[in-house]
């Protein structure tokens, strides 16, 4: 299988501790001359990624606050797909006294075990929303909305089907677009259950592991997915 694309996660898989290693963002470069698209997914809002990497531009989309967002970073344009939940909801959490608590374009975020009372407020407001965690955090979205879902639109508008993309990630806000992907990585910090459902570990952590995915695609050595 020829791959033509590259989607990571940033947070504990390209980043460690928030910063991209300058040896990695020269790996998505040479990923990049080589004619592949590359695609960030993430959970963190636009401007919170645009502050902690400055290099976003290597990459063609990001999908943001995990999965509602896709931005164009060579236009800073932002494509919004899904609507924020009502500012009731962020207002009763604050009442309760949920803390931290984010707003982004679209989803709510905060920390666990803070996801108690989120869901309660969910349940007592009628809302059609989710409960998404990643190693502590907690984000809330449309219930039919997450990394995959937002990958999908992305690569719509690049015209790639998903067998073409490689994905990596660490988390379990991950598993959904991985098991989308044609190759689905896991970097060797993951959390166990998504080593468990990835096709193949790396055997570096974060920007190593990256490293290594992105060495073996522009080798040709990547592996399809097992039938």
């Amino acid at each position: 299988m020829h791959y033509l694309a590259l989607a990571a996660d940033y947070d504990g898989t390209l980043a460690s501790h928030g910063t991209v290693a300058p040896e990695t963002i020269e790996a998505l470069r040479r990923l990049a001359a080589t004619g592949r698209m590359l695609i960030l997914v993430t959970g963190r809002r636009v401007d919170d990624l645009i502050h902690a990497f400055p290099e976003v531009a290597v990459f063609d989309r990001v999908i943001a606050e995990n999965g509602p967002l896709v931005y164009r970073p060579q236009s800073r344009e932002t494509r919004v797909l899904s609507k924020p939940p009502p500012a009731a909801f962020i207002q009763e959490l604050r009442r309760r006294g949920v803390q931290p608590l984010t707003a982004g374009q679209v989803f709510v975020a905060t920390e666990q075990p803070n996801e108690r009372v989120v869901l309660d407020v969910i349940g007592e407001m009628g809302l059609d929303l989710q409960v998404i965690l990643n190693k502590g955090s907690v984000m809330v979205l449309p219930a039919s909305v997450n990394k995959a879902t937002g990958l999908s639109a992305a690569l719509e508008e690049l015209g790639l089907s998903p067998e073409v993309v490689v994905g990596i990630g660490d988390a379990e806000n991950d598993e959904a677009f991985l098991a989308m992907c044609g190759l689905g990585v896991a970097v060797a910090n993951a959390l166990d259950s998504l080593k468990a459902r990835a096709d193949q570990v790396t055997r570096g952590e974060n920007g190593e592991g990256v490293r290594e995915v992105i060495q073996s695609l522009i080798s040709e050595e990547a592996n399809p997915r097992s039938q």
